[in-house]
């Protein structure tokens, strides 16, 4: 499947015209080699990712982007991070003049750049670490504000990449816990047309057909997710980030 062929402006046969703002997806070996130049119009960068994230290939990075000021901030790897007001304050804290925010990370990362991101008027771009689920092509930015879990409405990334030789290696329960995000879509698509019966709720024929399109590609990949074959964790990451631009 070729992810940016869905980011095109689309004139559906359900009359609406769909549109998904995010301008590139990498999923591949090496990735991290194209930044150089997807970082062409921005001089002053941050960095944000955790210890483990960023020994992924935090330094890998770095060499890439060896010309530009880079301003990290690297959460210790020793506690669970918490996407809440301390770490936003951490990280807004060091901005300073920088037009983007690069995160190395999955979930708690990602949501967190998106967060600040959107707030402050900047463009994030997303390296992700692990194929743990969709959320890495949403507008939805989960946060935890006064001890209770929000989720706030944001932009997509510019900018999405994984190299497959990284998201291989993530912990088994996070590519396990996206194989699932996957396999939960058969509820989800249910639930659609069920809402669409009942509710009246805008349905596209397309959007759902895409969308199970991708899940029947993942449903029977489980074996070989759990000896992580490459081509398997390749089809997955794809098939989480095509449903979350399916979803935008």
């Amino acid at each position: 499947m070729n992810i940016n062929q869905l980011l095109h402006k689309h004139n559906c046969n359900c009359g609406k015209t769909h549109v998904c703002e995010i301008k590139h997806v990498f999923i591949e070996k090496n990735v991290h080699l194209r930044l150089n130049e997807l970082c062409a119009n921005h001089d002053s960068i941050m960095l944000v990712a955790d210890e483990n994230t960023f020994a992924t290939c935090g330094n890998k990075v770095l060499h890439v982007l060896k010309e530009k000021k880079i301003t990290q901030v690297i959460f210790s790897g020793q506690k669970i991070l918490i996407p809440n007001e301390s770490a936003v304050d951490t990280v807004t804290n060091s901005l300073t003049n920088c037009t983007l925010i690069i995160g190395i990370g999955s979930g708690v990362i990602q949501d967190l750049c998106k967060y600040i991101a959107h707030n402050k008027h900047l463009s994030y771009y997303i390296i992700a670490t692990a194929p743990s689920m969709d959320g890495y092509a949403s507008k939805g930015a989960a946060m935890i504000a006064d001890n209770m879990k929000v989720t706030y409405n944001a932009h997509v990334p510019q900018v999405i990449i994984g190299d497959i030789d990284i998201l291989k290696d993530a912990p088994m329960e996070m590519i396990q816990s996206g194989y699932g995000d996957i396999l939960g879509k058969f509820s989800c698509l249910n639930d659609w047309k069920l809402s669409a019966l009942i509710n009246d709720e805008y349905f596209c024929e397309e959007i759902y057909q895409l969308t199970f399109d991708m899940l029947k590609k993942t449903k029977d990949l489980g074996e070989a997710l759990q000896n992580r074959q490459k081509e398997a964790v390749q089809t997955l990451m794809e098939a989480l980030v095509g449903v979350g631009i399916a979803m935008a």
